[in-house]
């Protein structure tokens, strides 16, 4: 089974090579790189195509807060508000509370706190219910690993990992978490690529997407102001 991704190419590029006819339904995904490469693009374009198409989306925010989440997303052209009224997208935001700044949590938006992996979790759990509620084929973004690093022991956040991933799979979630490369020792590295279904790396220039099945292929692409676009790809 597949599901549509939203990125222009990247669907054909996955057909084209018999792997799946789409991107691949209800598994999870590492997204990870070098900075300002196209990571957090990615989870927007994902995000915003599924509720398009009424697919509900959880959307795990660490690196920015709500507001420039959702400046970033209209940079693009792409509009959250509409979506959170009609309840096809709940955020949990885990970094604005460590502006001090208050902000009202609605039926649709809540806070934690990005180090107190506990909260967190409690959360995801409450947001995961609701999604559910709308529909048992959802997306889910956390964007990004790499805050949570930043707050938190490695193993804690490996831990944190494996139960999100796990949970949200269960739940009939397609899951997207994102991370910058080199923020964290090889070992853990490794660690995070092991324990996901497929992962995709961006260099800035090319995009490489292995599989746990082992389909690998690397195809160019470039960031253009309707997002990231796929181009000619190499299956290896």
């Amino acid at each position: 089974m597949s599901i549509e991704s939203g990125i222009p190419g990247l669907d054909e590029f996955l057909a084209s090579a018999g792997f799946t006819d789409g991107f691949p339904e209800n598994t999870t995904t590492l997204i990870y790189g070098p900075p300002k490469v196209g990571k957090s693009i990615f989870c927007y374009q994902f995000a915003y195509h599924g509720m398009s198409i009424n697919e509900p989306c959880l959307y795990v925010t660490a690196d920015e807060g709500m507001k420039q989440l959702q400046q970033n997303m209209i940079d693009f052209g792409w509009f959250l508000q509409s979506f959170m009224d009609e309840e096809l997208l709940y955020i949990i935001d885990s970094i604005s509370s460590l502006s001090g700044v208050p902000i009202e949590n609605t039926s649709t938006y809540t806070l934690s706190k990005i180090n107190d992996p506990t909260d967190l979790m409690v959360k995801i759990g409450l947001g995961t219910r609701f999604v559910f509620k709308k529909s048992n084929e959802f997306r889910s973004v956390f964007d990004s690993l790499t805050t949570l690093f930043a707050f938190n022991p490695e193993p804690m956040v490996i831990r944190f990992l494996k139960t999100y991933l796990r949970r949200l799979k269960e739940a009939g979630a397609t899951v997207i978490v994102t991370y910058t490369e080199g923020v964290t020792d090889e070992r853990t590295e490794k660690t995070l690529k092991s324990i996901v279904d497929n992962l995709i790396m961006f260099d800035g220039n090319y995009m490489t997407y292995k599989s746990n099945l082992g389909f690998i292929g690397t195809v160019e692409y470039e960031i253009t102001d309707q997002g990231l676009v796929l181009g000619k790809g190499e299956i290896l």
